[in-house]
């Protein structure tokens, strides 16, 4: 049996087990910021996520199933998760940057498959196994241990958490402030550094502190503009989700419980995605 994002949300562990991941998701961002932030906006995460889908469903061979920048295009907009100029765009900067690379020249010279450079799956990796750490510790199953035995584990579980997360009304249609955060560069990576620095047992105020003192020292933590981070901030303010204890700027910041719970909740729903496909795709061996 999978957990459901009803049994996640409720369990009495979850914020001390969310805190983990997600300090070990600033861990990933540290080691390498500009790939991390590929997938830190909801729609640069859904892409990333089909972009996956699509290489680790190839069937070489058949230049029909191959990841290609048409075939990628086609997806995107199938599943409404951009324009066409923005996923072109998209595979231009992961080219750009060496994050995918193009396989050798096919018999027809139109056709030009990619794939993900070897170094950019690290971090997807790293992502995959800090949720199964989460699940682990909630169950006490094993699924990490058995993702590290398989070598050909992303490649099973990947394209079904994909399936999942573009299915899901919750992942798709986020509530307020997290909505807020998403379309912000680099917004999974600000609200990961907000949580990761919540006592689990503070969770329960109204004005929950996160040990965020100076906007300076975290934008240029997150390689944003001051200017930028402030601006969302003082939107999320507006909307009572965060605040400081004293002077703005200058004192600790805190979260609004109702945030929290945004939080927590978006966690659940990622969480039994990730524990449906990967229950689907080791069945009876998947470790509990």
């Amino acid at each position: 049996m999978t957990l459901t994002s009803e049994e996640i949300a409720d369990h009495p562990a979850l914020h001390r087990c969310v805190r983990a991941q997600a300090q070990a998701m600033n861990q990933i961002y540290e080691t390498n910021p500009r790939l991390s932030s590929v997938f830190a906006t909801q729609q640069r995460w859904l892409m990333a996520h089909i972009g996956l889908a699509l290489h680790f469903r190839r069937e070489p061979g058949d230049y029909r199933k191959e990841l290609t920048t048409a075939r990628f295009i086609d997806v995107i907009r199938q599943n409404s998760v951009a324009s066409r100029n923005t996923a072109d765009a998209f595979i231009k900067e992961m080219l750009h940057y060496g994050f995918i690379e193009y396989l050798p020249a096919t018999q027809d010279g139109r056709i030009r498959p990619l794939q993900p450079a070897p170094a950019s799956l690290g971090p997807v990796i790293g992502w995959l196994m800090a949720h199964l750490h989460t699940l682990d510790s909630l169950d006490g199953a094993n699924r990490l241990a058995l993702f590290l035995a398989r070598p050909d584990a992303l490649a099973m579980v990947q394209p079904r958490i994909a399936d999942g997360l573009l299915s899901s009304n919750p992942v798709r249609e986020p509530k307020r402030t997290f909505s807020l955060f998403t379309w912000l560069n680099n917004g999974g990576v600000v609200m990961d550094w907000l949580f990761s620095g919540v006592d689990p047992d503070h969770t329960g105020l109204d004005r929950i502190p996160t040990g965020i003192v100076s906007i300076g020292d975290f934008a240029e933590w997150l390689k944003l503009s001051r200017t930028h981070l402030a601006r969302k901030l003082r939107a999320a303010e507006d909307l009572g989700s965060v605040g400081w204890l004293g002077q703005r700027g200058h004192s600790v910041m805190w979260v609004s419980r109702d945030f929290c719970q945004e939080y927590m909740s978006a966690q659940a729903v990622k969480l039994a995605i990730i524990d449906a496909a990967f229950t689907e795709a080791f069945g009876a061996t998947a470790g509990r």
